[in-house]
């Protein structure tokens, strides 16, 4: 059950459009972090009093330590139009009409034309497969398609607007309930036709946004989506690549080498993707996707020339170099698909 607490805030740490990081003195007389989607809720200001839900730090989960405001009580309305009438966050207290490309495009193809999309399973792997593309084929015109697998504001991703500031992601699209891309799709099969056919993708990187949900089964994580991309990729006459998952920093056995959660989503999938496959990975089933062995490009420089740091749950590149080079042959076998090489 959601647990609420009431705090004032203190100061506004930081702001962009659409996200407020700002900090709350709780009642227990501990100054904590929250955030603040300004989009849904207004903007708050220091000495306001706010609602925060803080299940999720209650909980100890994964969420950077930081509460979520849901409401300003200081405010007692709030009106901001939205452009149409399809509500995304649907019968929630936060539903809101943020927009619907495909109203904007009814004449959206229903082909992706051949065009390349990497599936990913994990938010980190995007940050990893846009600056491989942006490394070695400069130029590429890349869009992000985030789905609504974890996280569902576009605007919590540090990493895309790090992404964006370098050129390494051009456009985005919210997908589902994902909301606050540069398009808003209602599918994931609308979000990728609008990423090539409006917002001019030549690679697409598909998958969610931070926070990915586990359980430590077999089906039981949001990971598994990868297997619906990679089939409505190939329903849509695109070129699907699956970003493999591996690790040799992990702990868990069943994320050493290639993660069980890339080799259920193939063995879910009806596609059969193409799968850039490192040395150290491990195998995949070939029945499942088709393996291509892909010497992977020096990833830590890399992203030490675009001064990016990455993590995966918390390791980055020194500490997991395996979960690094997967996620760059990923990135490394787009732009051959991409070449017609």
């Amino acid at each position: 059950m959601p647990h609420f607490r009431t705090g004032t805030v203190t100061s506004v740490v930081s702001e962009r459009a659409g996200l407020q990081r700002v900090e709350v003195l709780m009642p227990d007389g501990a100054t904590a972090r929250a955030y603040v989607l300004s989009d849904l809720l207004g903007t708050v200001a220091v000495g306001d009093e706010v609602v925060c839900n803080t299940t999720a730090v209650d909980l100890g989960l994964g969420t950077g330590g930081s509460h979520v405001v849901h409401w300003n009580l200081s405010r007692r309305e709030l009106h901001l139009p939205g452009p149409d009438h399809v509500m995304k966050l649907r019968y929630t207290s936060l539903q809101s009409d943020v927009g619907t490309s495909e109203l904007l495009h009814r004449d959206l193809p229903a082909s992706l034309g051949g065009a390349v999309v990497v599936a990913t399973q994990v938010h980190s792997q995007v940050g990893v497969v846009a600056a491989t593309i942006a490394a070695i084929r400069p130029g590429t015109r890349v869009v992000y398609v985030m789905t609504d697998g974890a996280a569902l504001p576009m605007v919590l991703s540090d990493l895309v607007v790090s992404l964006r500031d370098l050129g390494a992601i051009d456009a985005t699209v919210s997908a589902g309930h994902a909301f606050g891309g540069d398009l808003e799709a209602v599918t994931v099969a609308s979000a990728l036709s609008l990423a090539v056919h409006v917002a001019g993708a030549e690679v697409v990187i598909a998958g969610m946004g931070p926070g990915v949900v586990g359980t430590g089964t077999e089906l039981g994580t949001t990971a598994i989506e990868a297997a619906h991309i990679v089939d409505t990729v190939d329903a849509l006459g695109g070129r699907a690549v699956m970003c493999l998952r591996a690790s040799s920093g992990d702990e868990r056995s069943r994320h050493q080498g290639v993660s069980h959660h890339t080799q259920t989503a193939l063995r879910l999938a009806r596609s059969r993707p193409r799968v850039a496959v490192v040395e150290g990975a491990g195998d995949i089933d070939p029945a499942h996707g088709a393996a291509v062995h892909v010497e992977p490009p020096d990833i830590e420089a890399i992203l030490d020339a675009a001064g990016l740091r990455i993590t995966t749950m918390g390791r980055d590149v020194t500490r997991d170099r395996l979960f690094f080079d997967a996620a760059a042959a990923a990135g490394a076998l787009a732009v051959r698909e991409l070449d017609g090489a």
